[in-house]
C-alpha cells in the first residue's frame, strides 16, 4: 500500500468531505495516489486545525460526519485512490466539550477516565482558564454557581465556560448549594473539588498534568497504556481494518512515552499492509531508530536536504558579514541559541523542569545538593542536540547512549551532578521506578525545548536568510555542498525509501515558493543589501523612537523586507490597490506574531503594544497604495529574485518527484505557494483556477507566473511514477558528475532499477542568467558543460519525459545544447 505520491488536505474552515469529494476527478487527473488528509476526529468547537480533538471515536460532524466521510471514501476508491488518516495520539483538548476531560474534572481520580490523561494525581487537578487568581475572580463575582445548561447539574460558571461540580459536594443539598453567592462560601466549595481553577498565567510554573508543548488548552493522553491505546484506537482501527483507510500519519510521536511500544502496537493492530508515518524532526545525521514498524517520516529532513542544492555557499557568508552589519555586531548563532533554550527552560516549561529536577533528587536520595542538580539538568536539557532519545523502563540502546555521553562530555558543570543524571537516565540507581519516570519525563520535554527554542524563537530572532528558518533545518551556521545531498539521498534511499518527501505543510514557516525565491538572496546578496538599505532611506519617516528603543530597529526591517519579498505575488502591480490591500491583511498578522514569537521586546505573555503599534505601522505603510515610489523600486528590483525563485521552485519540485521517498504535495502547492507562517499556510487554494489550469497547455512566462508550468511539471512525473513504481521506490540512487564551464550550475543524478534507468537534471544557482533573460535555456545557463554518464547509463536510447524526444547518449549529456534546464530522461530500450 505504498503511495506514489501523496496530496495533503486540510478540512475545516469551510472544507468538508463532500467538498473534498468533488476534487476527486482533479486528483485522478493530476496524478496522486493518495489523499492524505488533516485529523477528521471530533474537535473543539471552531478548530480551524483539527488537532485538538474532543471525541476521538466519533468523525467531526462540522465536516459532513460519518454519512460525509463514507461519500468521500467512495469517490476515491471509484477513482482509485487511497485514504492516509492524520491521528493524534498525544493529546486531546482541554476543552468541556471533552467528555473524557470532564468526567476527569467531575470524578477526579476516581473517573474512568482518570489514567487516561498523563496527570500528577498527588495534588488537586489545575485547570488554569481563568484570568486571574481564583480568589481575584471570586471577588470580582465571575465565579458563581449556576445550572450547566447541557446537564442541568450544578456547576461552578465562569463566563461560558461551567465546571462540573463533583457529586461528593452538591448530592443532597442542590438547592443550598445553588443559592451560594459569598465569595467565602463560594472558595469553600471550590476547596472541595478535585480540581483547582487558576490563572492562565501560573501554567508554565504550576500544571499538575502534561501539556502538548506549552499549549494548555491540550492535555498528554497516556496511550503507552493498552486500555487507553484501546479506547482512544477503536474508531481509528475499524476505519484501518474495512479499508476505508489505507494510511496512517503519527502527528507528534516524539511526545509519547514510548514511541517504540506504541508503534509496535500500531503495526500489530493496523496489520502490515498500513501505510505510516510519523511526524519526526531529524537533525542533520540523525535517523529513525531501525526497529520502528513505519515506512519513515513526513519529510521534514527532506526541505532541509533541498537547501544543500539551492544555496550559494560560495556566497552566503557574504550575506552573513551584510547582516552581521546590519545588526550592529557579529552574531553567534551558537550562544544565541543557548538563550533562547535557557528561556526555554526557566520560563516557558519552568514546571516541567521543576518536576524532572524533584524526580531527580528523589532518585538521587540526597547525594547532591539541590542548587547543584538544577544547575546540571539545565545544562544537559540546553545542551541537548536532537529532540530525544527513545529510552524504555529497560534503560537506553547503545545508540542513545553514546549520544547521552557526547552531550555530558560537553557540559561544563559539576561532574558528580551529571554522572548522578547519567545513572538516572540509564537507570543504574537504587530507586529504579523514579528513574524510570525521569527518563521518560526527560524525554518528553526535550522535544518541545528544542522546537519551541529554534523554530518558534531563535528562527523569528534571527533573519539572516529566512528560507533556511524552516522545521527541520540547522540553527547554526553551516556549509552547504551537493556532494552532501548526493549521500542524504543516497542514505534515503537505504535507510526510508517510502517516507514521505515534503516541500510544503501546515506547519511550514513558508510556502516553498517563497522560500525557493528567498534561497536566491544567497546568490546576490549585495544586491540584495543595497536594495534593503535604499528602502530603509525610503520608509525612514516611518521609524519611531521609544522608550525601549528605536522601533522598527535596522534587524526589524531587514526581516520586513525579507519577508515581503518571499510573500510578494509574481504577478502583482504596484498600483493594485484590492491586491495591495488584501498582502497588507495577511502580511500583518505575520508580522504581529513574528514579533511575538521572537520573545524579545514583545511576547504573547506580555505584549508591547507601543512597540508592536509602530512596527506594524510601518509594515502597512510598506503597501500603502500612497507609497509607490516604494513600491514600484520594490516591485522592479524584486525581479530578478521572483524569476530566478521560479527555477529554484521547478528545481526543487523536480527533485522531490524523482528522488528517493513519496512526494507530498500540500494543498494547492502543485501551483505557487507564497504563503506565510499558520494560519496564512492554512488558506484555501483557488481550485477552480487549479483545476482549469490542469486542462489547458502552458505557454509562456504567464505560465511561470502563475504556477502552471509547474502544475504541469508535477503532472507529468506524477504520471511517470505511477507508470514506473518500482524505479521511484526501488530503483538506486547514482549522483552523476557534471564537468565543463558552468559545472556547479546543474545538479544531476540517475534512477536505476533493474533494465529501468532514469536521468535527471535540474538548474541551479541561475540568479546571474536570468539577470539576462528570462526563460532561461540550457544553452545560456550551461556553455561547454556535460553530464558524465557511467556504464549502465551510457550507449542507450532515452526519451525526454517533457519534450517526448527520443535521443540516444553515448558517454555523457551535453547540457547546452538544450532548451530547457530540466531534463527528466526515462530509458527506452
Amino acid at each position: 500500500m505504498i503511495p506514489t505520491a501523496t496530496w495533503r488536505i486540510q478540512f475545516r474552515n469551510g472544507m468538508t468531505f463532500d467538498r473534498a469529494a468533488s476534487l476527486v476527478p482533479y486528483l485522478q487527473q493530476l496524478g496522486i495516489s493518495h489523499l492524505y488528509a488533516s485529523p477528521i476526529f471530533t474537535a473543539a468547537s471552531g478548530s480551524t486545525h483539527g488537532y485538538d480533538v474532543t471525541d476521538v471515536n466519533e468523525i467531526d460532524p462540522a465536516i459532513g460526519g460519518r454519512a460525509g466521510f463514507e461519500r468521500m471514501v467512495s469517490a476515491l476508491k471509484t477513482a482509485g485512490l487511497g485514504l492516509i488518516l492524520d491521528i493524534v495520539p498525544n493529546h486531546m483538548s482541554t476543552s468541556l466539550e471533552n467528555a473524557w476531560w470532564r468526567d476527569v474534572i467531575e470524578h477526579g481520580e476516581k473517573s474512568r477516565f482518570a489514567r487516561h490523561f498523563d496527570i500528577d494525581w498527588s495534588r488537586r487537578l489545575t485547570l488554569p482558564f481563568l484570568g486571574d487568581d481564583a480568589e481575584v475572580a471570586l471577588e470580582k463575582g465571575e465565579l458563581s454557581v449556576q445550572r450547566d445548561p447541557h446537564t442541568g447539574k450544578p456547576a461552578l460558571a465562569y463566563f461560558d465556560d461551567y465546571y462540573p461540580l463533583t457529586p461528593d459536594s452538591w448530592v443532597g443539598r442542590e438547592n443550598e448549594v445553588l443559592a451560594l453567592c459569598n465569595p467565602a462560601t463560594l472558595a469553600e466549595l471550590h476547596d472541595q473539588q478535585p480540581y483547582r481553577l487558576t490563572s492562565w498565567r501560573d501554567a508554565p510554573r504550576d500544571l499538575s498534568w502534561r501539556r502538548f508543548f506549552e499549549i494548555t488548552g491540550l492535555v498528554g493522553v497516556r496511550v503507552e497504556d493498552e486500555a487507553v491505546f484501546d479506547d482512544s484506537h477503536a474508531l481509528i482501527l475499524a476505519l484501518v481494518r474495512s479499508g476505508a483507510v489505507d494510511g496512517l500519519r503519527i502527528d507528534h510521536v516524539d511526545g509519547l512515552a514510548d514511541p517504540r511500544g506504541y508503534l509496535q502496537r500500531l503495526r500489530q493492530q493496523a496489520g502490515a499492509d498500513c501505510y505510516i508515518t510519523v511526524e519526526k524532526i531529524l537533525g542533520k545525521g540523525e535517523h529513525l531508530p531501525t526497529d520502528w514498524p513505519i515506512s519513515g517520516t513526513t519529510g521534514y529532513e527532506f526541505i532541509a536536504s533541498l537547501s544543500e542544492v539551492l544555496v550559494d555557499d560560495e556566497r552566503i557568508d557574504i550575506l552573513r558579514q551584510v547582516y552581521d552589519e546590519v545588526m550592529g555586531k557579529p552574531v553567534d548563532m551558537h550562544a544565541e541559541l543557548r538563550a533562547a533554550r535557557l528561556l526555554m527552560v526557566e520560563r516557558n516549561f519552568e514546571g516541567e523542569f521543576n518536576t524532572l529536577l524533584q524526580l531527580a533528587l528523589k532518585a538521587g536520595q540526597g547525594e547532591i545538593e539541590e542548587d547543584v542538580l538544577r544547575l546540571a539538568l539545565r545544562e544537559l536539557l540546553v545542551a541537548f542536540p536532537v529532540y530525544r532519545t527513545y529510552g524504555t523502563a529497560q534503560g537506553l540502546s547503545g545508540a542513545d547512549l553514546q549520544l547521552l555521553n557526547s552531550v555530558v562530555a560537553k557540559v561544563s558543570v559539576d561532574p558528580a551532578a551529571l554522572a548522578l543524571l547519567t545513572r538516572i537516565l540509564t537507570g543504574e540507581v537504587a530507586d529504579t521506578d523514579t528513574a524510570t519516570e525521569f527518563r521518560t519525563r526527560f524525554q518528553q520535554l526535550t522535544g518541545p525545548l528544542m522546537a519551541k527554542s529554534v523554530e518558534d524563537t531563535l528562527f523569528f530572532r534571527q533573519h539572516m536568510g529566512l528560507a533556511l528558518n524552516e522545521v527541520g533545518a540547522e540553527p547554526v551556521p553551516r556549509g552547504f555542498s551537493l556532494t552532501r545531498f548526493h549521500h542524504e539521498m543516497a542514505t534515503r534511499r537505504e535507510r526510508q525509501p517510502d517516507a514521505l518527501s515534503g516541500t510544503s505543510t501546515h506547519d511550514t514557516k513558508r510556502g516553498e515558493d517563497a522560500r525557493a525565491r528567498l534561497y536566491t538572496l544567497t546568490e546576490a546578496p549585495q544586491i540584495w543589501a543595497e536594495c534593503v538599505a535604499r528602502w530603509q532611506q525610503m520608509n525612514q519617516t516611518h521609524v519611531r523612537f521609544l522608550n525601549d528603543g528605536t522601533a522598527p530597529r535596522g534587524a526589524d526591517t531587514w526581516m520586513l523586507y525579507q519577508a515581503l519579498a518571499g510573500v510578494w505575488p509574481p504577478q502583482l502591480d504596484p498600483q493594485d490597490t484590492a491586491g495591495l490591500k488584501a498582502l497588507e491583511e495577511r502580511f500583518l498578522a505575520f508580522v504581529e506574531k513574528a514579533l511575538r514569537e521572537a520573545k524579545l521586546r514583545t511576547d504573547w505573555v506580555d505584549s508591547n503594544e507601543a512597540y508592536e503599534t509602530v512596527v506594524l505601522a510601518y509594515a502597512a505603510h510598506l503597501l500603502s497604495p500612497d507609497n509607490q515610489l516604494f513600491l514600484q523600486d520594490f516591485s522592479t528590483a524584486l525581479r530578478p529574485f521572483i524569476l530566478s525563485g521560479l527555477i529554484n521552485s521547478l528545481s526543487q519540485t523536480v527533485i522531490k518527484l524523482t528522488a528517493p521517498g513519496v512526494p507530498d504535495i500540500y494543498q494547492g502547492s502543485e501551483g505557487l505557494n507564497f504563503s506565510l507562517v499558520d494560519p496564512d499556510n492554512r488558506r484555501e487554494p483557488d481550485y477552480a483556477q487549479l483545476t482549469q489550469q490542469l486542462s489547458a497547455k502552458p505557454a509562456g512566462i504567464a505560465s511561470w507566473l502563475d504556477g502552471q508550468l509547474k502544475q504541469s511539471v508535477i503532472a507529468t512525473l506524477l504520471q511517470l511514477r505511477q507508470q514506473k513504481p518500482a524505479l521511484f521506490r526501488l530503483g538506486s540512487y547514482t549522483a552523476l558528475i557534471t564537468t565543463g564551464e558552468q559545472a556547479d550550475k546543474a545538479i544531476a543524478f540517475a534512477r536505476i532499477d533493474d533494465g529501468d534507468a532514469l536521468i535527471v537534471v535540474a538548474p541551479r544557482l541561475a540568479f546571474d542568467a536570468a539577470l539576462d533573460a528570462f526563460p532561461v535555456s540550457g544553452a545560456a545557463l550551461w556553455a561547454q558543460t556535460e553530464v558524465i554518464l557511467p556504464a549502465g547509463l551510457a550507449n542507450r536510447r532515452y526519451r525526454d519525459c517533457f519534450s517526448g524526444e527520443t535521443l540516444l547518449l553515448n558517454e555523457s549529456l551535453q547540457l547546452a545544447t538544450t532548451r530547457d534546464c530540466w531534463r527528466v530522461l526515462l530509458g527506452c530500450d
